[in-house]
């Protein structure tokens, strides 16, 4: 009499983690055509951004004045004659910088701070959480504002400021995902057998702090975009003629009454950008989780 073995349950998968989320591709085609955009900008932009011709101003875009519009330039002009779809195009590679490393230097800085305080707990939470609480009692606009305005506007001073000043939501977020770790099993055992601490850091806790890194990083790089658009609106941020978008809706808006679509072009470029990092960020955090993988 044969004996057959007893066969082994399938593993279940979910094939497509990545690619079953129709947000994250959107969004990942969305930033990668931008990204790509802001990058060949030299090569795909038709015109010089910075290029006046003084007899060519306030064209409109085909869509918008059929007559008054001009084939070489797609999305009409400014109030300079510059063309907008090439200043647009360069705008990006302004918003995704300004985002990008004020992003790395908060990130940094609040990861940094709120891990420690997670891990080390006692006097070490107390001081990261007085430093939190000083941070978040300081409203940033108004911060920014008055440190831009007294050292002046560039593209190096809104980066450092607004990385100094965004920091507390990795320190609040790290700081609680620490605290839930740092009592698990595999912490303990390499507690046990004799791991260091920069090691326990590095090899056990922050691989498994990525998911929760990812969204505040998405978060706060869109955070960065739009507070520089403020800033550049308010004339206190990048300066002209550099080509960015919140500078582009300042310049716009006295004449939104008559040429809405001025304000219009570079305001819908920021929202799609911001919308684009969110649900990235969204998606990487639901394919990354511990509940999300097979």
């Amino acid at each position: 009499m044969s004996v057959t073995a007893p066969s082994l349950p399938a593993v279940r998968r979910r094939p497509g983690r990545w690619l079953g989320n129709p947000g994250f591709v959107v969004a990942a085609v969305v930033l990668g055509a931008i990204l790509l955009m802001a990058v060949l900008a030299p090569l795909v932009a038709p015109f010089d951004p910075y290029e006046q011709v003084l007899d060519r101003r306030m064209l409109p875009p085909g869509f918008v004045d059929a007559e008054r519009a001009s084939p070489a330039h797609l999305l009409g002009t400014d109030n300079l004659g510059r063309d907008y779809l090439s200043r647009l195009i360069y705008g990006a590679r302004i918003s995704l910088l300004i985002g990008f490393f004020t992003m790395l230097v908060s990130g940094v800085i609040g990861t940094v701070l709120g891990v420690a305080a997670g891990y080390f707990g006692g006097r070490v939470d107390a001081v990261v959480s007085f430093l939190v609480t000083t941070r978040l009692s300081l409203p940033v606009v108004m911060v920014a504002l008055a440190v831009v305005a007294v050292v002046g506007g560039s593209l190096q001073v809104v980066v450092l400021v607004l990385g100094l000043l965004l920091w507390d939501r990795f320190a609040v977020v790290m700081r609680s995902a620490t605290m839930q770790l740092r009592g698990l099993d595999y912490v303990l055992a390499a507690r046990a057998i004799g791991s260091s601490t920069p090691r326990i850091l590095l090899t056990e806790l922050l691989p498994n702090l990525a998911s929760s890194l990812v969204v505040v990083a998405s978060y706060e790089m869109a955070q960065a975009i739009l507070l520089e658009a403020a800033l550049s609106f308010l004339g206190l941020g990048v300066q002209p003629p550099l080509p960015s978008w919140g500078l582009m809706v300042a310049e716009a808006r006295e004449f939104m009454l008559f040429e809405p679509w001025m304000i219009v072009l570079p305001g819908i470029a920021i929202c799609v950008l911001v919308l684009a990092i969110n649900l990235l960020g969204d998606g990487i955090r639901d394919a990354t989780a511990p509940e999300g993988r097979a």
